[in-house]
């Protein structure tokens, strides 16, 4: 039959729904071309549970802005509804390259609003000092549970696990959170972190472009607390793997939430993230005088908007700009 594209006829018989388009479309192409595939794929899963069942040319911008003002009086921040929508628009504007609809259903449904200077969190210097000995705390229940593991093992001639005392470390923690906070790293970028990233003789650590969150490559200078870290930490490890953070099963961390929530709990910090990190090892920078600039090219920001949340930290350079009309 000439002038009749069989491909395109075979997808016309095909009316998916969101659950069957993400299942055998969506998710195979992104798991072969996205870096945050699984996240992605989920994020539409859980976040538009109650459109699984919904053909994809049945999507309504009237339904969707319902379901957003849902999300919001249900506590939703802007920016987390924003990446929710995002996600499900590009599965759906892959839906319309691939065929299998004419046009794009949500293409009029704008992402709201969200202020991107707000007031970044970030540890005070008295939180700061709670927080590392809320560390030291569980560090040292981390120690004496050891040794007392061994004491039962040596009533029962079971070979002994390593003592603690003898290492600067009880575990991963605290290198992630010193590491976090004289870095900027985020929290992915550290699971993703491996030994031959750093460079120790000329203390720079590498973030690659696969493993971050912008996709491009930054370099960070390691100062001294981070350089000794690192270097006592994988003297820890005594080489047993090239990634610098191993999770229980040999592999990479895909999370730390409990010992971190656990941590915080201990120094009474609230409304404290682990990306909060971040923010204050740009806070910190900024308040050094350090300017926006330089902060942003650490933070792997690629333009100065992201930065512009910590400006308000410098006063003194605003008050030395007013000044000049005395």
């Amino acid at each position: 039959m000439r002038g009749i594209d069989p491909m395109a006829a075979k997808r016309a018989e095909k009316s998916h729904t969101l659950e069957t388009f993400l299942k055998e479309e969506y998710e195979p192409w992104a798991r072969a071309h996205l870096r945050s595939a699984d996240a992605t794929v989920k994020r539409i899963k859980v976040s538009f549970s109650k459109y699984q069942t919904t053909k994809l040319h049945e999507f309504e911008p009237r339904s969707i802005e319902r379901w957003r003002t849902k999300r919001f009086n249900d506590g939703r921040k802007p920016a987390t509804v924003n990446r929710d929508l995002i996600s499900l628009k590009a599965a759906l504007s892959k839906a319309v390259e691939w065929g299998f609809i004419d046009t794009h259903p949500l293409a009029k449904v704008k992402k709201s609003k969200v202020d991107n200077n707000s007031v970044a969190r970030y540890l005070s210097e008295t939180e700061a000092q709670k927080l590392f000995e809320a560390l030291e705390i569980r560090e040292e229940r981390i120690r004496v549970e050891r040794t007392s593991a061994n004491k039962w093992r040596s009533e029962r001639g079971v070979e002994f696990l390593p003592d603690l005392r003898e290492y600067e470390y009880a575990d991963h923690l605290r290198p992630m959170v010193l590491l976090s906070l004289n870095t900027g790293m985020r929290r992915g970028e550290l699971f993703n972190l491996h030994w031959s990233d750093i460079n120790f003789r000329g203390k720079i650590l590498t973030v690659r472009g696969e493993g971050a969150k912008s996709g491009k490559t930054r370099h960070i200078p390691l100062n001294q607390l981070a350089m000794h870290v690192l270097q006592n930490w994988q003297e820890q490890l005594a080489g047993e793997n090239d990634l610098v953070f191993v999770g229980k099963t040999g592999g990479k961390f895909d999370n730390v939430n409990k010992s971190w929530r656990e941590v915080l709990l201990q120094a009474e910090i609230e409304n404290f993230r682990w990306h909060d990190l971040r923010h204050t090892f740009a806070s910190w920078l900024v308040m050094k005088n350090v300017d926006l600039n330089t902060v942003r090219e650490l933070l792997g920001h690629s333009d100065m908007q992201m930065t512009l949340r910590y400006a308000h930290l410098a006063p003194e350079h605003k008050a030395d700009a007013v000044s000049k009309l005395d």
